[in-house]
C-alpha cells in the first residue's frame, strides 16, 4: 500500500493501485483525535478483523508501544510484535501514546518528562486514525487520504502486502551491541549488511530498475522493477498453503532474514525460508562470544577457543592482545577455522603461503591473528584487533593462527634446590627457607589485614555512592556532582577546553566534559543523553555517564589516549604519526560515524558541531567522533556534510586558519597544483588518486547550495574508491550567483 494512495472509508472503501481498482467491504474502527493509550490503563486500538492491535508492551523492565498480532487463535505469548514506534525506543511506566487534537502522534516518556517520538504530522490536516486489517496503522485527513502510515517506517518486520522501497531499511532489533548493526537494503538487489560496508548475503539478481520488495500473502518474497514486473522471488516451504493465515518477514537479531508462518496445529511461528542457510555464514553471528560451530544436534553454537583476558568481561571471548610482547610470543594453530575481525571488520588480505602467513603475524607486533585460505589463490588475512570471530567446521580448508604473548613467569627456568649443609650439621638452606617463609607469612597476614580494611572502606564508600547513583535504561550512569568531582580528581588534570581526565571506580580512564554553558533544560538533557548513551559505533565515542545535578551539567566519555585530532595536527611530534594513509583512514572513519548518526540510528541524529576538536584518537590513532547530538537534534544533516568537507581540507593540508583554508585549497586545485595543498610534514609520500578523490568530495560537501551536497553514504563510497566523483563547481557561491556571473561574462563577451 503506497503512502500517496487514496482510501475512501465507510461501509466500503476503494484502494487505487496502478493496475486498477480493488473493491471490498470492511468495518472501519476509526480512532478520533484526542485518543490516548497509556501504560497504566493497558488499553489498545484494534483492527476491525481483530487480527492486529496497537498498544504498550513490556520490554526489559521498560515499555514500548507497537503493533502486534491479536488473533484469538494465537496465544498471548506468541502474539509477535511487528512494528514499534521509534523502533527500540523504551519509555517509563507512566508513559502514554496520544493522537493529539493537532493530528500528531506523540509518545510521551514519563521517565524524562519529554516527548520521545512523534509522527511529525501536526500540519497535515489529520482527522482520524485507523489500524487496518493488514496491520498498517494510518493517519487520514478529512478526504480519507493517507498522510502517514506505519508501513512507510518499517522496523525489523514486513507484513503481507507491505513493501520495502529503495529508500527504506529493515534493521534488526537492538537486543545487544552486535544485532543493531544488521540491516536489509535494496541496492540493485536485496542486501544483508553488517554496518555499512560488509555484505554477507544478496539476492543474486541485479537490476538497475528495482523499485521495491514485497511480501505476498501466499508466502512469496519478490523484487519488483519500475514496471511492477518480478525480477527475483523466493518461496516459503508452505507457499500457496491456504491453511496458513498469518505470515511475516523479519530480520532477526542474529542477522538472518527469515519468513515465518503460523501453524495452528503446533501453535508456533515456524521459519519457512531463511536467506542464509548456514547461520555460521552470517557475519559476526557469534560477536564477542567466540566462533560458530555446530553441536551434535546440528545447531550452531558459539564456543571460545581463546583464553579471555583478565581485563575483559568473562562474557567476551577475545583473542590475547598485546602490542608489544616483551616476553616473546607463540602461535596457536586452529585447523578448519576461518577467523575475521569485527572492529575493524576488514583485515589486510595478501597473497602468501601457509608458512609465510604464519611468519607475517609473528613479525608484525600489532597482529593478533591470521587466517590462511587456498581457494584457487593462496591468501593470508591479517587481523590487528582482539575483536575476532569466525567459524570452525571440518568442511573448511582454512587454517588460522592466533598469537599469544608468552607468560614471563612461566618462561623463568625452575632449577632443583641444591642440598647443602654447614660443617656443624645445620641445614643452612633449611634455616634460610624457614626464616624466609616466616617473613612471607607475616607479610601476607599484614597485607591481608590491610586489604580487608581497604575493601571494607571501599565497599562502604561505593555503597554510599550507589545511594545517589542510578542507571538509566540504556546503561549510562547518572552521577551526582560530588561523584563527578571524585571521578575527575577535583578537576586537577585538564586535557582540553573544559575537559578533564578522570577514573571510574573500576579503574577505567574517562574524559569528563563540563557543559554547564550549554543552555538545555534538565528533562530535555536527560532525554538527550538517554538517546546518545544508547548509540554504539566503533567510530563514535561511547558516553559512559552524565551529571544533571542542580545547575551542573557534565558528560563522561570513554578516554582517548592521543587526545583530539586538532591537537595532533598542531603538535609537531604527534603529527608525524599522521601519515597519508592514516589521514585517509581518519577521514573514512569520521564519514562512517556521521553516516551512522544520519541513517544507522533508529532516529535521525545530527552532530551539529563537527570539527577537529570533536574528533579524538585512541592509542592506535583510530578516530572517534565525540560530543554528538547534544541539544542539536533538529539541526539538519547538511551542516554535518559541510563541516566534514572543511575537516577533510584541514586534515589534508594541516592548516587550521578558518574558512580561508578551503578557498585557498580550491584555488590551488583549480590551477592543477593539487599537491601544493598537502601538508609538507607528511612523511612517506602520498597517493595522488586518493588526494584527488578526497579534495573533490570535500569541495562537493562545501557547496553553498545544500541541495548540491552529497549524502554521507555517497561520501563513504567516494573515499573508498567505489564511486566516481565529478569535478566540483566553485563551492563558495550559490547557483543563482554563479548563473548571474556567467550571464554577465557572456554579455561582456558579446559586447566585445
Amino acid at each position: 500500500m503506497l503512502g500517496k494512495e487514496r482510501i475512501l472509508l465507510g461501509s466500503a472503501f476503494q484502494l487505487f493501485i496502478s493496475t486498477g481498482f480493488l473493491l471490498f467491504s470492511v468495518s472501519i474502527c476509526q480512532i478520533p483525535l484526542g485518543s490516548k493509550l497509556s501504560v497504566i490503563e493497558n488499553n489498545r486500538w484494534t483492527s476491525s478483523n481483530g487480527n492486529f492491535a496497537i498498544g504498550f508492551f513490556n520490554r526489559s523492565a521498560q515499555y514500548c508501544v507497537g503493533i502486534h498480532f491479536n488473533s484469538n487463535s494465537i496465544p498471548v505469548s506468541k502474539q509477535t510484535v511487528v512494528w514499534v514506534a521509534g523502533a527500540d525506543l523504551t519509555v517509563g511506566n507512566n508513559s502514554y501514546f496520544h493522537l493529539t487534537q493537532d493530528g500528531d502522534l506523540v509518545l510521551f516518556d514519563s521517565d524524562v518528562g519529554f516527548i520521545s517520538w512523534t509522527s511529525n504530522t501536526t500540519n497535515s490536516s489529520v482527522a482520524s486514525a485507523v489500524l487496518l486489517n493488514t496491520g498498517n496503522f494510518v493517519l487520514l485527513n478529512k478526504k480519507r487520504e493517507i498522510v502517514w502510515q506505519s508501513f512507510d517506517t518499517p522496523t525489523d518486520t514486513l507484513l503481507p502486502s507491505q513493501t520495502l522501497s529503495v529508500t527504506q531499511t529493515l534493521r534488526a532489533s537492538s537486543r545487544n551491541s552486535i544485532s543493531s548493526y544488521y540491516s536489509l537494503h535494496i541496492k540493485d538487489q536485496l542486501q544483508l549488511r553488517w554496518e555499512n560496508n560488509v555484505f554477507y548475503w544478496n539476492s543474486k539478481s541485479r537490476s538497475k530498475s528495482i523499485l521495491q520488495a514485497i511480501l505476498n500473502s501466499d508466502g512469496t518474497l519478490q523484487l519488483l522493477d519500475q514496471r511492477s514486473e518480478v525480477v527475483w522471488s523466493v518461496f516459503g516451504e508452505d507457499h500457496n498453503d491456504s491453511d496458513v493465515k498469518y505470515r511475516f518477514l523479519r530480520l532477526d537479531a542474529d542477522g538472518n532474514l527469515r519468513m515465518y508462518s503460523w501453524f495452528d496445529v503446533s501453535k508456533t511461528w515456524t521459519p519457512v525460508w531463511q536467506a542464509v542457510e548456514n547461520q555460521c555464514d552470517v557475519f559476526a553471528t557469534c560477536g564477542h562470544c567466540g566462533i560458530c560451530v555446530f553441536n551434535s544436534s546440528g545447531f550452531p553454537v558459539c564456543k571460545c577457543p581463546f583464553t579471555p583476558t583478565t581485563t575483559e568481561s568473562s562474557l567476551k571471548c577475545l583473542v590475547p592482545y598485546g602490542n608489544d610482547c616483551k616476553s616473546g610470543s607463540f602461535i596457536t594453530k586452529y585447523e578448519h577455522t576461518f577467523l575475521y575481525g569485527i572492529y575493524p571488520p576488514n583485515g589486510t588480505v595478501t597473497q602468501a603461503s601457509l608458512q609465510k602467513c604464519k611468519s607475517l603475524c609473528q613479525e608484525e607486533p600489532r597482529c593478533t591473528a591470521v587466517t590462511f585460505t587456498n581457494d584457487v589463490t593462496p591468501q593470508c588475512r591479517i587481523m590487528k584487533t582482539q575483536y575476532i570471530t569466525g567459524q570452525s567446521n571440518p568442511s573448511l580448508s582454512s587454517i588460522s593462527f592466533v598469537k599469544r604473548c608468552s607468560d614471563p613467569l612461566a618462561a623463568l627456568p625452575i632449577s632443583p634446590a641444591s642440598s647443602s649443609s654447614s660443617p656443624d650439621g645445620f641445614c643452612i638452606p633449611c634455616l634460610t627457607g624457614m626464616a624466609l617463609g616466616t617473613f612471607l607469612v607475616f607479610v601476607v597476614i599484614q597485607a591481608g589485614i590491610g586489604f580487608y580494611f581497604y575493601k571494607r572502606r571501599k565497599h562502604a564508600r561505593r555503597k554510599a555512592a550507589l545511594a545517589y547513583t542510578s542507571t538509566n535504561s540504556k546503561g549510562s550512569i547518572a552521577f551526582s556532582f560530588s561523584e563527578i568531582k571524585e571521578v575527575a580528581a577535583n578537576f586537577k588534570h585538564q586535557i582540553g577546553p573544559k575537559m578533564f581526565k578522570g577514573v571510574l571506580p573500576n579503574n577505567q580512564p574517562v574524559a569528563v566534559k563540563d557543559i554547564k554553558d550549554v543552555d538545555i533544560e534538565a528533562r530535555k538533557f536527560r532525554n538527550t543523553v538517554s538517546k546518545i548513551g544508547s548509540i554504539y559505533h566503533k567510530n563514535l565515542v561511547q558516553l559512559e555517564g552524565y551529571c544533571c545535578d542542580s545547575n551542573h551539567r557534565f558528560l563522561v566519555y570513554e578516554f582517548a589516549k592521543n587526545g583530539s585530532l586538532a591537537k595532533c595536527i598542531e603538535d609537531p611530534k604527534t603529527c608525524k604519526r599522521l601519515t597519508w594513509g592514516k589521514r585517509m583512514e581518519i577521514c573514512l572513519s569520521i564519514a562512517r560515524a556521521i553516516a551512522y548518526l544520519h541513517s544507522g540510528c533508529r532516529q535521525f541524529l545530527s552532530h551539529g558541531n563537527l570539527k577537529c576538536e570533536n574528533v579524538v584518537l585512541d592509542e592506535n590513532f583510530n578516530a572517534k567522533v565525540s560530543e554528538f547530538g547534544l541539544g542539536r537534534e533538529r539541526v539538519g544533516g547538511e551542516r554535518d556534510v559541510r563541516d566534514f568537507g572543511n575537516m577533510v581540507v584541514e586534515l589534508v593540508s594541516g592548516r587550521r586558519e578558518g574558512g580561508g583554508v578551503c578557498e585557498w585549497a580550491y584555488e590551488l586545485w583549480e590551477k592543477g597544483e593539487v599537491e601544493m595543498v598537502v601538508d609538507r610534514r607528511i612523511e612517506g609520500g602520498l597517493n595522488s588518486e586518493q588526494l584527488e578523490r578526497a579534495l573533490r568530495i570535500a569541495f562537493w560537501c562545501l557547496q553553498f547550495d545544500e541541495e548540491m551536497r552529497p549524502s554521507m553514504g555517497e561520501v563513504i563510497k567516494v573515499l573508498e574508491g567505489t564511486l566516481s566523483v565529478d569535478p566540483p563547481p566553485p563551492p563558495f557561491v550559490s547557483r543563482r550567483q554563479q548563473e548571474v556571473e556567467e550571464s554577465s561574462e557572456s554579455e561582456l563577451e558579446h559586447r566585445i
